[in-house]
Order: structure tokens, then C-alpha cells, then sequence
């Protein structure tokens, strides 16, 4: 199987737990991953600090790449990532990808994958959805990216929380074409 390079992107929608959990089962899939790159949004670092408890960079298993840094290798299509996840992904993130507005790394690095036609999988946590969250979710499906809703599956039996956001995880990290078990429904 080839290894791929992988961009996660959190962003500051509520659901910490998401961006953490993922981060944790990427670098249990480290034989699956040549390269992983992360880039939190500011409010990202705020959310993750109130709702887990605390923030600290080094902690994340893998090189972390500030919002302006355009210099980064996620900003260009050369560097040949694979797939980036978004995950949480604030509705002010998804439109402006949908927008074509690269104001900061996690944005110019999804208009990136989207430009060199590679996999791009949005989280979105937030809702309801307004028809301006909807038309966007519809212009970047048009586009090519995936949209995976942060809604928890219950056929597994999830016994708390953090079981429950696995099987959104699982479900991202397969799409992203991630091999490894996981809960199949009438397995």
C-alpha cells in the first residue's frame, strides 16, 4: 500500500474532541503515512484549550504549521499531498474554501488539494444548516471535496463520548482511504 501525505486542519468549531481523536488514530496509522501536516486556525486554539482543557502544540504528534505561514509545503500543489481533512471545519472555513479565499494556511492549502483534483474532506460540526452553509457544502461537493457531517453513528454501540466521535473518525479516515478495523455494519 502507498503511504500518504495527509494535511489535517482544525478549525474553531466547537468539537475538540474531533481534531484530537484524529490526530491520535493518524499517528496509530504512522505505516499508512509517509507525511502528516497540521495547521490549527487561532480559534482553533482557543476552542481546543476551553473545551479539553488545554492547548499545548507539542503535543501534537506530527509538524504543526502556523495560519500565515505561506511558506509552509501544505500552501503548494508541488509539495504532492494526497488528502487533507478539515475536521472540525467551522461553516466560516467551509465558505470560504467554497469562495476560492485563501486568507490563511488551512484555506490556501484546501484550495490547493482542490486544485490538484486530490481528496479534500470537510467536518463540518456545526448546525442547522442555513441554505448559504447548504450552497456551499453543494458548490465544494461540485468541486470535489467531500462533505462528512460530524454525526455520530450508534449501530456500534458506542458506550460514551469518545466512542462516539470515533465513529465519525473512522468514518473520515476511511474515506481517506486509511485501512485499519473498524465497526462494518452486518460484520
Amino acid at each position: 500500500m502507498k503511504k500518504q501525505k495527509i494535511i489535517i486542519g482544525i478549525t474553531g468549531a466547537s468539537g475538540s474532541l474531533y481534531g484530537k481523536l484524529l490526530l491520535d488514530k493518524v499517528k496509530k496509522l504512522e505505516d499508512q503515512v509517509e507525511d502528516c501536516g497540521v495547521v490549527f486556525s487561532d480559534n482553533a486554539r482557543a476552542v481546543w484549550a476551553y473545551e479539553l482543557g488545554k492547548f499545548d502544540e507539542k503535543e501534537v504528534p506530527f509538524p504543526v504549521y502556523r495560519p500565515d505561514d505561506f511558506f509552509s509545503p501544505l500552501a503548494s500543489g508541488s509539495a504532492g499531498y494526497d488528502v487533507m481533512i478539515v475536521c472540525p471545519c467551522t461553516m466560516g472555513t467551509l465558505g470560504r474554501i467554497a469562495s476560492g479565499i485563501s486568507s490563511d494556511l488551512l484555506t490556501r492549502a484546501a484550495d490547493v488539494i482542490l486544485k490538484e483534483r486530490k481528496k479534500l474532506i470537510l467536518v463540518p460540526r456545526e448546525m442547522p444548516y442555513s441554505l448559504i452553509h447548504l450552497n456551499n457544502m453543494k458548490l465544494l461537493t461540485e468541486a470535489g471535496a467531500v462533505i462528512c457531517p460530524a454525526s455520530p453513528s450508534f449501530y456500534s454501540k458506542p458506550q460514551n463520548m469518545e466512542e462516539a466521535v470515533m465513529t465519525v473518525v473512522d468514518r473520515v479516515l476511511t474515506l481517506a482511504g486509511f485501512e485499519f478495523p473498524s465497526f462494518k455494519w452486518g460484520k
